[in-house]
């Protein structure tokens, strides 16, 4: 009786999953002191994850860092916590309250906290000589998140030249940097929202409870529904109602908006995801707003 047939083809998934942690095994081949930027939310956790693929059964070899604008939902801090505890991390918090103490950046009442993550991140990787920094921004985001490779170069100022970026033919990455310089790298780049939803599915990973339909507070501004708080005041006109809302990506809380939802599991937010025809950036950040090229311009002076 003849053996019946294997197929040995990976799912899709399963294809991105081993993308990813060749990346990550391939950073930690090249680079001497790497470091994970870790907000605590779906895009970070399923790095997390994928970072634990790559290495098992050693711990993650590196540290995590998260840039804290101060404004941050609490219920992802929470989140953040757990996973570092479950997974016995190093987790490191630069801090713009106290890059603002100490100097570092400048509070001018007007610029948002958002953009003061740059200098902020900027400063501890000098700091602490990290020679790359995994992100988690995948191409589907933003147009300016589409021109960057996986391995994304640095120069001495922090700075990405999006018109002289390495070729990266057959997924060989060229990670050599000169003192004073650092690499990004992006391990989800080939990735979708949906993906993640759909991995966060498979792995059942814990992703902070703000993915999921609850009832809050919002106003809205711009054509978008943003959190009552006393880091957000309204303004002249804003009228607060409860509604039952989700929200897509997780960041400051000022900038970050949310969307009317009642999908409360990981099954209906695929549902969702799937019937989109807008990004989760183009839907809820406030940020990307102020200009056409903004995450461009952002990126190019050392933004995620």
């Amino acid at each position: 009786m003849s053996s019946p047939h294997l197929d040995y083809r990976l799912s899709h998934l399963g294809q991105l999953e081993a993308e990813s942690v060749y990346i990550f095994r391939e950073v930690a081949a090249e680079f001497d002191k790497p470091v994970l930027l870790f907000s605590g939310g779906k895009d970070s956790i399923v790095m997390l994850r994928l970072a634990q693929k790559a290495f098992h059964p050693a711990r993650i070899p590196f540290p995590v860092l998260q840039v804290d604008t101060g404004y941050d939902f609490p219920e992802v801090h929470r989140t953040r916590d757990a996973w570092v505890e479950r997974l016995g991390l190093r987790l490191m918090v630069a801090s713009v309250e106290e890059a603002i103490a100490e100097g570092i950046v400048v509070d001018d009442g007007k610029t948002p906290r958002n953009r003061l993550q740059i200098g902020t991140l900027l400063h501890v990787i000098e700091k602490e000589g990290f020679t790359a920094a995994f992100g988690g921004g995948r191409r589907d985001e933003d147009k300016a998140r589409a021109k960057e490779r996986v391995f994304s170069h640095r120069d001495e100022f922090g700075q990405w030249d999006p018109k002289n970026q390495r070729p990266e033919l057959w997924s060989l990455y060229n990670g050599r940097v000169h003192a004073g310089e650092h690499m990004r790298v992006f391990p989800l780049s080939n990735w979708t929202e949906l993906d993640v939803w759909h991995y966060i599915a498979q792995e059942q990973l814990e992703v902070p409870s703000i993915y999921f339909a609850h009832r809050r507070r919002v106003f809205e501004r711009d054509g978008m529904l943003f959190s009552e708080s006393e880091f957000n005041p309204c303004r002249k006109g804003e009228v607060v109602t409860e509604r039952l809302v989700r929200f897509r990506t997780v960041g400051d809380l000022t900038l970050t908006a949310c969307v009317e939802s009642d999908a409360d599991t990981v099954e209906k937010i695929i549902a969702e995801v799937a019937t989109s025809r807008i990004t989760e950036r183009g839907a809820t950040r406030g940020d990307d707003k102020f200009s056409e090229a903004g995450m461009e311009d952002r990126k190019k002076q050392g933004y995620f």
